[in-house]
């Protein structure tokens, strides 16, 4: 890795798109720290160090603690996620937004792109409102806001609605312009991050007010270990392929004679990296802020939609008891293996590998062209997926499971696949530039 960079900096277009990045990433952290307007910091600091939940977890760890600081990207990207969920789902059920998703081509993808912003400026209004509602009504008595009224709500609104439809922008620039997909490399800095915390953390662990502690040090070793190995885990299973061998006839056209090679179809174990697990955090935080944006005391209560709630935002076994953890964390192990099969076959269809290979002229080695050939491959996508999905579920229930030991981890599971799963892919592109780079040269 840090070879590729080092020859990435030596080449002038690489090392210009690696500068816009690093100038768009430092805009966004900028951003993390303006304070929308109507806000009284000095209380709001006071209510960030008192409260002991918080709306969603998750979304500050994306956000790069934006959301408890009421920053302009409080709601960072994610309901730019949200409406890409909704579009992948709609595209099931609505054909020719099922066509569009398909066979569009680049029109069709500007066309999808453009229907993923529009909802994601509806969703970001709805949510904005929510966590407005939220404040005023549960924090009223800090005095959160400086003159509480119409006016004040929308501006508030207003810049909530702004700063992401200004992450939308920076994410697409970054993907055109820079380097990696601009809306993953917003999560990763937002989650990296809040990495000076954890060291802190750790280092209050080891070096307490009494003095140094032998237990503190061990189970920093154990964190810093199991973080490591938990590391090594993703990066092994994201970077696993099942080889699929395949073989082309030759065959004689004119005076040349074409194919009769030997390739593979790679099939990744995890092919669908962190989406789903992003994808299934954002389903199950979703309920939970409609509720609050209609009743801000709802954790305090009881009743169906408090039962809902506080399901869904049971993440710990310190928040709302035992039972909503469970419950939680099976709920969200079957969204995240819904998910990943969901998103792995709308990207790689068995029936279609097939018949490409078919009208090329290839075939599997022992198995028979067309629906043999279909039934084969999606019965080793299956079980490949299924493996992935399970991986992935693991890593990302496991601070849960971590709570029932009574340790809470800030930094968990899910922030280590989001991390690793960006980086490997953002490397892989930088080296598929350096590549294509010396192929010009050597052309020119």
């Amino acid at each position: 890795m840090f070879k590729t960079l080092k020859n990435a900096f030596k080449t002038p277009d690489v090392r210009k798109r690696i500068l816009y990045t690093l100038l768009l990433i430092v805009l966004f952290r900028l951003g993390c720290y303006i304070t929308v307007p109507g806000i009284d910091t000095l209380a709001l600091s006071k209510l960030t160090s008192e409260a002991t939940t918080s709306l969603s977890g998750l979304i500050d760890i994306i956000s790069g603690g934006a959301f408890s600081r009421f920053s302009i990207f409080a709601m960072s990207i994610s309901p730019y996620i949200t409406a890409s969920i909704v579009i992948q789902l709609l595209g099931m059920v609505i054909p020719s937004l099922e066509k569009l998703l398909k066979e569009g081509g680049e029109e069709g993808k500007a066309k999808i792109n453009k229907y993923t912003k529009m909802l994601t400026l509806v969703l970001a209004l709805v949510e904005a409102i929510g966590i407005y509602m939220s404040y005023s009504g549960t924090y009223s008595a800090y005095g959160v806001f400086i003159n509480p009224g119409f006016a004040t709500g929308a501006l508030i609104v207003l810049s909530l609605v702004a700063g992401t439809a200004l992450l939308m922008w920076l994410g697409e620039q970054i993907t055109n312009k820079g380097i990696g997909n601009g809306i993953s490399v917003i999560i990763f800095v937002g989650i990296i991050s809040s990495l000076p915390s954890v060291v802190t953390t750790i280092y209050n662990l080891i070096f307490t007010t009494a003095g140094f502690s032998t237990t503190g040090l061990l189970i920093s070793l154990g964190i810093i270990i199991g973080a490591i190995i938990l590391v090594a885990g993703v990066v092994f299973v994201q970077e696993a392929e099942r080889r699929v061998p395949v073989q082309y006839a030759k065959k004689v056209v004119g005076r040349k004679m074409y194919g009769g090679q030997n390739t593979h179809i790679p099939l990744k174990l995890a092919m669908a990296g962190v989406i789903p697990v992003i994808f299934a955090s954002s389903f199950m935080t979703f309920p939970a802020m409609i509720i609050q944006m209609f009743n801000a005391n709802i954790a305090a209560e009881t009743g169906f939609w408090a039962t809902i709630y506080k399901f869904s935002m049971a993440t710990s076994t310190s928040q709302f008891g035992i039972g909503y953890t469970i419950a939680n964390a099976i709920v969200y192990l079957l969204l995240i293996l819904g998910f990943t099969y969901f998103y792995t076959y709308a990207t790689f269809n068995p029936a279609e590998v097939s018949n490409n290979i078919k009208k090329n002229g290839g075939f599997i080695p022992g198995i028979r062209a067309g629906k043999p050939t279909t039934e084969y491959l999606s019965n080793i996508m299956s079980k490949l997926t299924l493996f992935g999905g399970l991986f992935l579920s693991v890593i990302a229930i496991l601070p849960m499971l971590m709570s029932f030991t009574g340790l809470n981890i800030a930094f968990g599971g899910t922030s280590i696949l989001i991390v690793v799963g960006v980086a490997l892919e953002t490397v892989q592109q930088l080296e598929s530039r350096l590549v294509m780079r010396h192929y010009k040269g050597f052309l020119e």
